[in-house]
């Protein structure tokens, strides 16, 4: 069966027994229906949450596919549940673009799905429409200040960095016009949409610790300049107040369940390429309130989401892993080896041998913050017990426990080895997160040292952009916020192309946007893509209803 099939014969508890498992009263329960709820802020306890084990996944660098992170986590969480552990999964919320694009879904795959899978893949709680609206919201105060004399502020419309979202890939909209058809449309300017897990907002969210430091955080979004260089933010709009009101349930999180029953909580969902590719900190920190293990994951490579998990979350939030759980695939090491992706399916050992360096250097990252990771080998069909073993063995000879993870088509049962590997590593965690910098370190010191340490680069380089944006940044005395590097998710450098692991490069930085908000900078690096175009064939092609209401082709 597919995924949808695999969903859809599933027997989904009723949400007030999925919160019991967690001691939550049904009367705390904000109820979506039969199977989905909002939680209350008030359910995080700090106290609490430092009992909790918080076990980060994440992944070596992936193929365009994916290497299965959020199955992997979810499939860990119910092999953890299932050997005794009080366990929840913390996950990111899908965005409806890769839905209707390429990707499909983002629930998991198989046996190690959270549902109900169309909800969560669809509207769900309209999480992602609060933070579309907000955002928009903000754009046209914007767009009203510069039109309006009254309360006009001076805004350069030249300088204003603000532009709209939509939840939907459309690469029509990247660069657009407005205001056009004379005066009373508005001033004609340039602009362009991204699509909304690439809002600011959405990063925002997701870093806020509660309902006032989401409104300082929405204060402080950095707009543009007035035309004698004064600089905007959306307080000097008076746009907070509207902006949070929006958000009221938004910022709540999401209760939902796995395929087998265990608690499930998703919010939020940032991108990992261009912002923290995590979860939010208030979904984290209630996991943690309510479990004896939270599995989390960060999106794309360890390069990306692992390194701003730990580098801006974490810090930010006091919060540290005890176990990092790194997803590799036989194909995946095979690519980074030079296979062809059509050959990805036949056995390879001397092309999985040359790309086990991949793997090794998001180990060795790893272990550079402080903190043990375990191989969970995600297996399909076409693996071959000798590439399997052979890595297996390669990590035990590094001292790292490397063990296979067939959760997509066993689940919690599949997940169970993996995860007596997980409790093992945690329950011996007594080290301190070591981050890759320190805050107080200059912009290119901070930049550097991402590059260096947790890339590979020998150096970095800057172009006439972003050498205007650091003097920008010292203006704004925003300095002292950490960074998050906007790069290639396929590559350890800049250039996609590079796989393996690429020694001695150049970082190329060709400008840094001011995240002031979210509260950190973003050094972009070749070309970053905020509105997705669909593909040739989108699966939204072979999506649809019938005449019951049951849908098909969702995956």
């Amino acid at each position: 069966m597919n995924d949808i099939d695999i969903a859809r014969a599933a027997k989904p508890l009723h949400i007030k027994n999925i919160a019991a498992q967690l001691s939550i009263s049904e009367d705390q329960l904000i109820p979506y229906g039969h199977d989905k709820a909002k939680l209350p802020l008030s359910l995080i306890n700090k106290e609490k949450a430092k009992k909790s084990k918080l076990i980060l996944v994440t992944a070596i660098s992936p193929t365009p596919a994916g290497e299965g992170k959020t199955t992997m986590s979810i499939g860990l969480a119910q092999g953890l549940s299932k050997i005794g552990k009080k366990t929840v999964a913390v996950l990111r919320e899908p965005s409806l673009g890769p839905v209707f694009g390429i990707k499909g879904g983002a629930a998991g795959g198989g046996y190690a799905q959270v549902i109900p899978m169309e909800d969560i893949n669809l509207h769900f709680t309209g999480d992602f429409a609060a933070i579309e609206k907000a955002h928009n919201l903000l754009a046209a105060l914007i767009d009203n200040n510069i039109q309006s004399k009254k309360n006009n502020l001076g805004i350069d419309p030249r300088t204003v960095l603000w532009k709209r979202v939509m939840d939907m890939n459309d690469r029509a909209l990247r660069k657009v016009v407005i205001g056009m058809g004379g005066t009373a449309n508005g001033m004609m300017r340039e602009t362009g949409f991204d699509i909304t897990a690439a809002s600011e907002i959405m990063a925002i969210l997701c870093l806020a610790e509660n309902l006032p430091d989401l409104k300082t955080k929405l204060g402080n979004i950095f707009i543009g300049f007035t035309y004698d260089k004064k600089p905007i933010f959306a307080r000097d709009l008076d746009a907070p107040g509207a902006m949070a009101t929006l958000l009221k349930d938004a910022i709540k999180p999401n209760l939902v369940q796995t395929i087998e029953g265990t608690p499930a909580i998703l919010h939020g969902g940032p991108f990992a390429n261009i912002a923290q590719g995590t979860n939010s900190v208030i979904a984290t920190r209630m996991g943690m309130s309510l479990s004896e293990y939270t599995v989390t994951e960060a999106g794309f490579g360890a390069d990306l989401g692992a390194e701003k998990f730990l580098d801006i979350k974490c810090v930010n939030a006091g919060l540290e892993p005890s176990a990092v759980v790194v997803v590799a695939t036989v194909r995946a090491l095979k690519y980074h080896g030079g296979m062809p992706l059509s050959d990805l399916t036949t056995p390879g050992l001397d092309f999985l041998k040359k790309g086990i360096v991949n793997l090794e250097k998001h180990l060795e990252n790893i272990r550079g913050f402080n903190l043990t990771p375990v191989v969970a080998i995600n297996t399909f069909v076409s693996d071959s017990a000798e590439e399997k073993k052979w890595i297996i063995n390669h990590c035990a000879s590094l001292g790292i426990k490397a063990v296979e993870a067939n959760v997509w088509a066993k689940g919690g049962e599949g997940g169970a080895q993996l995860a007596h590997a997980v409790v093992e590593v945690a329950e011996n965690h007594g080290g301190k997160l070591n981050p890759t910098y320190k805050r107080t370190d200059s912009v290119e010191d901070k930049i550097a040292a991402v590059a260096t340490k947790i890339y590979g680069a020998s150096h970095v380089e800057y172009g006439s952009e972003a050498l205007k944006a650091l003097r920008r940044i010292a203006q704004l005395g925003l300095g002292q916020l950490p960074i998050c590097i906007a790069k290639t998710q396929y590559s350890f450098s800049d250039d996609p192309k590079k796989i393996g692991r690429p020694r001695d490069f150049t970082l190329t930085v060709r400008d840094i946007e001011i995240a002031a908000g979210a509260g950190f900078l973003v050094p972009i690096t070749g070309e970053i893509m905020r509105m997705p175009g669909l593909p040739a064939t989108p699966a939204a092609n072979n999506i649809d209803i019938d005449d019951d209401g049951k849908i098909s082709g969702l995956f």
